[in-house]
């Protein structure tokens, strides 16, 4: 597998800066939204799918902010002249992986081999 080229590296700094952009404009959409008053005299089934939707939404934010903390380590790794490279072989990720998640730590075969030993 072979290297990014310059083009290449630019194209994945953009879409991970976009993305950054994206996430924390999601999250600040998230936490500005309003969260269920138990106190309120809504049906029982309507507090209960409320519940149900506020959970799911708690759920989402968490997976968005994790993923930020992991498009911050990757434009890191690209700061530090690392990106691009597994985290856990050292090889090279393939730049289509890179394309469809920019912020991977891990090429294909060790991110199998992780959830293969969980």
């Amino acid at each position: 597998m072979r290297e990014l080229s310059k083009i290449q590296e630019t194209e994945l700094h953009q879409a991970l800066r976009g993305l950054d952009a994206e996430l924390r404009q999601s999250i600040a959409a998230f936490e500005r939204g309003e969260i269920v008053d138990l106190d309120l005299p809504i049906g029982r089934l309507s507090r209960v799918d409320a519940m149900q939707q506020q959970a799911m939404a708690k759920a989402e934010q968490v997976r968005m902010e994790q993923r930020l903390e992991q498009v911050g380590a990757a434009l890191e790794r690209m700061a530090d002249g690392e990106y691009g490279y597994c985290c856990l072989s050292g090889e090279p990720i393939g730049y289509a992986r890179l394309r469809a998640r920019p912020e991977t730590p891990f090429s294909v075969e060790s991110q199998e081999k992780l959830e293969g030993s969980r």
